[in-house]
């Protein structure tokens, strides 16, 4: 089998619920391989976000198999080797940021994976000039705007050197002119990713593949992959254009 088609995440009968809720995955089964770029859309509470932490190791779930990388994650420390190969962009900018300045805030995964500081400090800036935020090293990021954080969040993601990306939402508090930059930003890097939105008209640009979650399963969408006029489905009547 080709290298670059070798299964990145596999999920195998998948179940998870909340403490006293209602099953958020029931069976759920889903297979992510190397180069894949992949959008899920789903309604709110459907458990998209609750699919990327699983993934991470953030939740446990109660049943079911999950394989990162052909290694199966049994333990924390397993999901800790695979979380220095995948990167998760958090749905809310202000979970990821907590360092005082914006440099700070995009050099501390490299110089907590070991990077020395020089390093690390050069590679932040390159990524910081690569999403147009040259000039932003050394800006409070409190201060910033909403649009700002998502791509100082984004910017401190990249700079783990991550193999895949996880994006959740990454047009949240974006300007009109950011949203247009963020598909060709995902063109740019090269990387697999799975991203989790609301626009249908994004998700058609940047992904070969939309999904959705159904009673707890992950089904693909045939009508958003193939009718990019005529969506005849749950999500068709959203406001969009071509």
């Amino acid at each position: 089998m080709d290298n670059q088609r070798q299964p990145v995440i596999q999920m195998s009968g998948v179940d998870f619920s909340y403490p006293g809720g209602d099953p958020v995955f029931r069976g759920l089964d889903f297979v992510f391989h190397q180069g894949d770029k992949v959008g899920l859309l789903a309604p709110n509470g459907s458990g998209k976000t609750t699919f990327f932490h699983t993934i991470m190791g953030l939740i446990k779930p109660n049943a079911g198999e999950i394989r990162i990388f052909g290694e199966v994650m049994r333990r924390e420390k397993d999901f800790a080797r695979a979380r220095r190969r995948i990167g998760l962009l958090f749905q809310d900018a202000d979970d990821q940021l907590f360092c005082p300045t914006v440099l700070e805030d995009v050099a501390f995964g490299p110089l907590n994976m070991g990077r020395k500081k020089a390093d690390a400090l050069a590679l932040s800036r390159d990524i910081l000039a690569f999403l147009g935020l040259e000039g932003y090293e050394e800006k409070v990021t409190f201060h910033l705007s909403g649009g700002e954080k998502r791509l100082v969040s984004l910017a401190s993601v990249l700079a783990m050197e991550p193999e895949v990306l996880l994006l959740d939402e990454p047009l949240t508090g974006l300007d009109t002119r950011t949203r247009r930059l963020i598909p060709d930003i995902l063109g740019k890097i090269g990387l697999s990713y799975i991203v989790i939105s609301h626009n249908i008209d994004f998700l058609l640009s940047t992904t070969g593949r939309v999904f959705t979650l159904e009673q707890g399963k992950m089904v693909l969408d045939p009508h958003i992959h193939h009718h990019q006029h005529e969506h005849a489905h749950l999500f068709g009547d959203r406001p969009h254009q071509h």
